[in-house]
């Protein structure tokens, strides 16, 4: 009886396992970035403005993939200044990230279209920024590239997409 019960268990798992890719493919999100070299704030290094534009990349498709099915996300970054100030490191080796909660607070600047069957349902340009970004919860742990820019866009995408 017990592994008849595993076997179940088993085989559900399985199913859900097979669904997830299915369902995540349903909802898309494309992203742009308008020329990043001229953003706020991003790294200097390519090889580090790369790996922080493709995280948020990846964070945008993944508040889309939480969308109804058949939907798709559009967004254009059109700026971008990251949480805390960047100090250089004399020592060699990749320059320090420096939060302060002063004015250095996290800023994104996008424009964004949500559309269904290829119907433009929302859109919009947000000016997106958090001046208590140390004085709140984050869900995101403190090795998290991009935590404070996350939470806030997290909060926009509850707000104003996932409330439809």
């Amino acid at each position: 009886m017990n592994t008849v019960l595993t076997k179940v268990l088993q085989a559900g798992a399985l199913a859900a396992l097979m669904a997830l890719p299915a369902s995540a493919a349903t909802a898309a999100a494309s992203v742009s970035y308008a020329e990043p070299d001229r953003f706020t704030d991003v790294p200097f290094a390519p090889w580090e403005r790369e790996r922080v534009l493709k995280q948020l990349t990846d964070h945008f498709a993944k508040l889309a993939a939480s969308l109804p099915p058949g939907q798709e996300l559009k967004v254009e970054v059109l700026d971008l200044d990251l949480a805390g100030q960047v100090k250089p490191n004399f020592r060699g080796g990749q320059d320090l990230r420096v939060m302060n909660g002063g004015a250095d607070w996290p800023h994104i600047h996008f424009r964004y279209s949500l559309a269904e069957g290829g119907k433009v349902i929302k859109s919009g340009e947000e000016k997106l920024s958090n001046m208590q970004y140390l004085n709140r919860m984050n869900q995101y742990g403190n090795n998290e590239l991009l935590r404070y820019e996350k939470q806030m866009l997290d909060d926009w995408f509850k707000q104003t997409l996932a409330a439809r």
